[in-house]
């Protein structure tokens, strides 16, 4: 079987792309930059070069290929909705043009509402043109990345971080590495055909109150969790560089899905991974901000 996949250098495809290679598979990456891909990965792999919003680079690279894990790149941009549209339009162009059969899609939490949820809203539209071409597809609702964390390590150095959301609200937080087990093992899976929808929860439903208490434990030292204003967080993104619309896309992620939001996948054994976030933060974060 031949496997593709887009970002393998991305916070879950430079975990999927090594649990390949430890399967026995000889994956196909799919890069803007042969040179991103790590010297000791080369004999293992093989490269195209294709920007994921080029749909003739797309379809060039993924000729020959039954099975293809998509990942919408998410990039700074002054119009990312925009920029996920011409996305799945090579996305659909290589599938229907290469007659690849099966895909899984990195999707998200909140897709379900398919309106309203900022940049999710690229990720809806994502799957509702995959659902239309008729193939064996699987959609990862995933939870809140772990690893979105990291982006802001100069705020955790300070000892504060900010949301608009409540901070009592539980919601599913997952590590990526998680979502990239999960990913193999649908990619390797013979046996599940038609349209499914796979959520990838991490271990247990957590509150930003909770994840300041984890990370003032992990971290020696306190770190207090604001609940902000929606005008304050814009603000704060809009200072940061980020261009007007990107900044509206990323704050719709939180606010769409506030006010009672209930995710359509239950927790069940069937979507509860293992890493927890305290682990995680002692071996990706407690270097990062301190240094060690």
């Amino acid at each position: 079987m031949r496997i593709a996949l887009t970002t393998p250098n991305g916070n879950v495809g430079h975990h999927l792309t090594r649990m390949l290679v430890r399967a026995g598979i000889r994956p196909l990456l799919l890069t803007r930059n042969h040179d991103s891909i790590d010297a000791e990965l080369r004999e293992y792999v093989d490269v195209a070069q294709a920007d994921s919003q080029d749909a003739a680079q797309v379809v060039a690279a993924t000729r020959g290929v039954d099975a293809l894990y998509w990942v919408d790149p998410s990039v700074m941009s002054e119009d990312p909705l925009a920029d996920y549209a011409r996305a799945t339009d090579g996305l659909v162009a290589a599938v229907t043009e290469n007659g690849i059969e099966r895909v899984v899609f990195q999707s998200s939490i909140g897709a379900e509402k398919r309106h309203g949820v900022g940049e999710i809203d690229g990720l809806a539209a994502t799957e509702v043109a995959l659902d239309a071409l008729g193939i064996d597809v699987t959609h990862l609702r995933c939870g809140y990345f772990f690893s979105n964390l990291l982006l802001g390590v100069d705020a955790l150095r300070a000892g504060r971080l900010t949301t608009v959301l409540p901070l009592d609200a539980p919601m599913a937080w997952v590590a990526p590495r998680d979502i990239a087990e999960v990913a193999a093992l649908t990619l390797l899976n013979r046996e599940w055909s038609g349209r499914r929808v796979q959520a990838v929860h991490g271990p247990e439903d957590l509150t930003w109150s909770e994840v300041g208490e984890i990370l003032t434990s992990e971290l020696g030292r306190e770190v207090v969790v604001d609940r902000v204003s929606d005008a304050s967080m814009l603000e704060g993104l809009r200072a940061a560089g980020m261009p007007g619309a990107m900044a509206d896309a990323v704050l719709g992620m939180s606010t769409g899905m506030r006010e009672g939001f209930v995710p359509e996948q239950e927790r069940t054994v069937v979507t509860t991974t293992e890493t927890r976030l305290r682990g995680w933060v002692w071996e990706e974060v407690v270097g990062a901000v301190l240094g060690r």
